[in-house]
């Protein structure tokens, strides 16, 4: 792309004013994306904001077609479009310009000199010397022209001369062009003859003019001064824009060498011919709205209190001290570290803003983020592996499963524990972010469904957890893959038969304002008394506002199916709307085998959800704030095997917990170091990683020791 793309789009404000019309305008030569309240003002000059694209970044929402921002000098631009079709022509030029300007400032070589006026002024007297020589072969092309008397070889050279005119018009307005580039960024006598060239509508009051009246006084070749004479009175298309603060009409002189005034006596008598008004809008170092208060903010669901940010706590050195701090590895009680979920509030992105740009710096619109490393500062104090135990958060809605006779109310349960299954994986509102497992690492826990002390007989010796008996539901995860990243893992409560067997793939994308993690993969619930599965796939995740206040939503399709039963269900998580609407939204519908629905679903997956029964009943499916959160139990760190999961990010957690973010940055860099030189090993070994408790299946990865499994061999299944 080379030039101006110009036209209307909707720009967000804030949420007072919403959306707002503005006449947006592309400068492809000046890197510059600038914006008016309407057409009228931009031929006026008179400009509202302007982002410059350099290091600029292009997002996208996959949930709104018409939507998209930029992001540049720690500020976020929301526009949109009238249609897909409108957004991607805007979105095109965009990137075509931030790329353009990319790849012109990675061309300066910093070991050569830098070009001087001298450079440009040798380069323009050449541009001139070949300017004659064209001047002269198509004089020698008229002359034969005149002389020949062949028509169809005269209709031939005349096609040639017409082109070589074209041509000669071309470079004699470029050079006119380049010597008024020239003049403004080295005016003559402090005086600028024209700023840099752009290729808006200008109205006359704006426009270069050609007058005859003031002494020349710039240098021109014979051939430029024939071209200016011809463009007396003419406007010349000159600036960025013309804004409010352009300055006073001054008049600019321009000299002629003496050969340029003998062979221009005609077009040059009056003692001078050049005036115009400057232009003093310059390119902005930094990207600009016209107030403060256009910054984006969330429209707020509560739209009686103002949208604010939240104000970066400081803290004191003596409330970041803990006594733990200063002792002995032996003496500091981690488990406390992972027990206490109070998250501390990250605040503002923009607190940590080098940080994040550096972050941005690394990544482009759609790229895979797996290999990207994120900064300490917005880890989570917990392992992913262990964020999927927030699964059975309602421990005994999951085994409740089997507690019911009919396929039908099975299928209503399953569904059930799922749409309370998300809720208690988020730990605040501000999105953080776990961490990642390495290959290998394990984790395991427990929760007491049955408050009756078990017999000593009940414990389950071989099950994922070999310390627990028949009426606790266990837990067991381990990181099978690094690359792709995938974890499994595996729950079970032996007395009620039922189990849980599961792997996730995460794949997460930059989406720009957003960042986007697909969760690949499936679950499947197996009730033992009725040789039942139950297919399950999980929703996308995304970390949305990534540059203010970071939060999470889910989005996507979901389905449930049994194929014994014929009982299926689908599931939509819906995102929230760019503007209005709420978060964290879900419909359901819950299928019979002949495909009929029998009950509808919505609500809000961390909150309350209502069901509609086909015989209009209407009642209260699940409200997850009404029930309590079931506490896992973890055995302590200190009695954990080296790859388990808190034993391995235990000092990650300890610097995260007293915000050291030095220990949390070196333990965490020393623990993948170690991960990637036992990979070097294995490659140059050609060893093949053997994972611990599951195996790959075709496509699932599948607990080595199911409770199926088990039963069997020792035939105490059905």
């Amino acid at each position: 792309m080379a030039g101006i793309i110009e036209g209307p789009l909707s720009k967000w404000t804030n949420v007072v004013k919403g959306w707002q019309y503005r006449w947006f305008v592309l400068d492809d030569n000046a890197g510059l994306f600038s914006y008016y309240t309407s057409k009228e003002k931009m031929t006026r000059g008179v400009r509202r904001g302007c982002i410059r694209l350099k290091g600029a970044i292009v997002g996208i929402d996959d949930e709104d077609d018409t939507t998209f921002t930029v992001t540049v000098d720690m500020k976020v631009f929301h526009l949109q479009a009238k249609d897909a079709e409108e957004r991607e022509k805007w979105i095109r030029g965009l990137e075509d310009t931030i790329l353009r300007h990319a790849q012109l400032q990675r061309r300066l070589d910093p070991n050569h000199p830098t070009p001087t006026m001298q450079d440009f002024d040798k380069k323009l007297t050449e541009t001139d010397s070949y300017l004659q020589i064209l001047i002269d072969q198509v004089k020698a092309l008229e002359l034969r022209i005149t002389q020949g008397n062949d028509d169809q070889e005269k209709m031939r050279l005349c096609s040639i001369r017409d082109r070589a005119n074209e041509m000669l018009e071309s470079i004699k307005h470029t050079i006119v062009l380049l010597q008024i580039a020239k003049n403004t960024t080295h005016p003559v006598n402090g005086v600028q003859v024209a700023a840099p060239i752009s290729f808006f509508q200008s109205s006359p009051s704006e426009s270069l003019k050609i007058t005859n009246n003031q002494k020349p006084k710039i240098n021109l070749t014979n051939e430029v001064v024939s071209v200016i004479a011809s463009m007396e009175d003419v406007p010349v298309q000159t600036g960025i824009e013309l804004g409010a603060e352009c300055v006073e009409l001054r008049g600019v002189n321009v000299e002629c060498t003496d050969s340029v005034r003998q062979s221009s006596t005609n077009s040059l008598e009056q003692p001078g011919f050049y005036s115009q008004r400057p232009l003093a809008l310059e390119i902005p170092e930094t990207s600009y709205s016209s107030s403060d208060d256009e910054d984006f903010f969330d429209a707020s669901e509560n739209m009686g209190q103002s949208p604010t940010l939240p104000t970066p706590t400081t803290k004191t050195l003596d409330e970041l001290e803990s006594p733990q701090r200063n002792q002995s590895s032996e003496s500091i009680d981690y488990d406390a570290l992972y027990e206490d979920s109070d998250e501390d509030d990250l605040g503002s992105m923009e607190s940590h803003g080098s940080v994040v740009t550096h972050l941005l710096s690394q990544v482009k619109l759609g790229m895979d983020l797996t290999k990207v490393v994120l900064p300490t500062f917005i880890l989570e104090r917990r392992s992913l592996l262990e964020m999927y135990a927030d699964f059975f958060a309602h421990p005994d809605i999951f085994v409740g499963i089997a507690d019911f006779t009919e396929p039908r109310d099975r299928i209503v349960q399953v569904v059930r524990w799922f749409l309370s299954a998300f809720h208690a994986g988020r730990r605040s509102e501000v999105a953080k972010k776990p961490y990642n497992p390495i290959i290998g690492e394990t984790f395991r826990c427990w929760w007491d469904v049955n408050k009756e002390k078990p017999a000593t007989d009940s414990i389950v010796t071989d099950g994922p957890v070999p310390w627990c008996d028949v009426n606790q539901l266990t837990f067991v995860a381990e990181q099978v893959s690094h690359h792709p990243p995938v974890s499994a893992f595996y729950a079970e409560h032996y007395g009620k038969r039922i189990s849980f067997c599961a792997h996730i793939w995460t794949k997460s994308k930059f989406l720009g304002l957003s960042i986007g993690v697909h969760h690949i993969g499936q679950g499947c619930v197996s009730l033992l008394d009725y040789d039942e599965e139950y297919i399950i796939t999980f929703p996308n995740a995304y970390g949305r506002s990534i540059l203010t206040v970071p939060w999470v939503e889910l989005g996507g399709s979901v389905s449930i199916t049994c194929a014994k039963t014929g009982y299926s269900a689908s599931v939509e998580f819906l995102t929230k709307p760019f503007y209005g609407g709420k978060k964290n939204r879900i419909t359901a519908e819950i299928l019979q085998p002949d495909r009929k629905p029998f009950v509808a679903i919505s609500g809000e997956w961390n909150g309350a959800m209502i069901a509609k029964w086909a015989d209009g009943k209407t009642e209260e499916f699940v409200n997850v704030n009404a029930m309590p959160i079931v506490q896992k139990r973890v055995r302590p760190v200190a009695e954990q095997e080296e790859f388990e999961s808190r034993r391995l990010w235990r000092e990650v957690t300890l610097g995260l917990k007293f915000n050291d973010i030095d220990l949390a940055t070196k333990s965490k860099s020393s623990l993948e170091h170690r991960q990637r030189e036992e990979a070097r090993i294995r490659k140059e070994a050609n060893e093949k990683w053997e994972t611990k408790l599951f195996s790959l299946v075709g496509d699932n990865w599948i607990y080595d020791k199911p409770l199926v499994k088990r039963l069997a061999a020792s035939g105490a299944q059905h």
